[in-house]
């Protein structure tokens, strides 16, 4: 009966560390981070950069790249500021900063996947920050009361995209399309607020090319 209950305990265990592994790989699928630390990039570092040089913690470059420098201005602000001194960026330090962490944003790996796959088909060729500028977009619309509220509903919702039509969403994905989606689930917005955009070579619509434009990147302008 012993031995019964000793193999129980340990299936038990086996299983909660399986648990575990699953919910782990599950975070780090989303490719969104959910803490700026070294090897981080993107706005976030930047904003975190710029605040800490501003404030004369930090001396380099404001270029968006956690790297020794900047975890080092980190440590120094921890420090002054009676937080753990580990040179990361998590929940407790971006708040004493006033940055918003993005940990909390709620998106799934399906979410960001689905949005790699309406930037490439949508902005392939594009320059990178147009790319990002395409998501923004897509996040802009979740937050607007006129759309959908949820990534899947703005991209799926009829008429909104061509590309669900003419067969390019369906197309491989391209790496730098992966990395627009997670810098703008990361909270880059170059497209400055915008919730539609189109090509004046190519759109038809006077109604759209009527929209105030607040927004050039590429083939592509941006507007309200």
């Amino acid at each position: 009966m012993t031995r019964k209950k000793g193999l129980l305990k340990l299936w038990q265990i086996f299983v909660v560390i399986l648990l575990n592994i699953l919910i782990i790989s599950l975070a780090m699928s989303t490719g969104v981070e959910a803490l700026s630390k070294m090897g981080s990039t993107g706005p976030e570092v930047r904003e975190i950069q710029t605040r800490l040089k501003k404030w004369g913690y930090y001396k380099g470059n404001i270029d968006g790249i956690y790297g020794t420098a900047t975890k080092n201005a980190v440590k120094y602000f921890q420090r002054k500021n009676n937080l753990t001194v580990d040179g990361i960026a998590g929940k407790k330090t971006l708040a004493a900063m006033g940055i918003s962490s993005s940990s909390g944003s709620g998106y799934s790996s399906s979410d960001y996947n689905l949005l790699a796959r309406l930037i490439s088909a949508e902005s392939r060729g594009e320059p990178y920050v147009g790319q990002v500028a395409v998501g923004a977009v897509v996040l802009n619309r979740v937050s607007h009361p006129s759309f959908p509220n949820t990534i899947s509903g703005v991209i799926y919702q009829s008429g909104a995209f061509s590309c669900l039509n003419d067969g390019q969403f369906w197309k491989e994905v391209s790496d730098s399309s992966y990395r627009a989606a997670r810098d703008a689930l990361n909270g880059w917005d170059p497209s400055g607020g915008a919730i539609y955009y189109y090509n004046p070579t190519t759109a038809k619509s006077n109604w759209i090319r009527s929209r105030p434009i607040i927004y050039r990147v590429g083939k592509h302008v941006f507007c309200t």
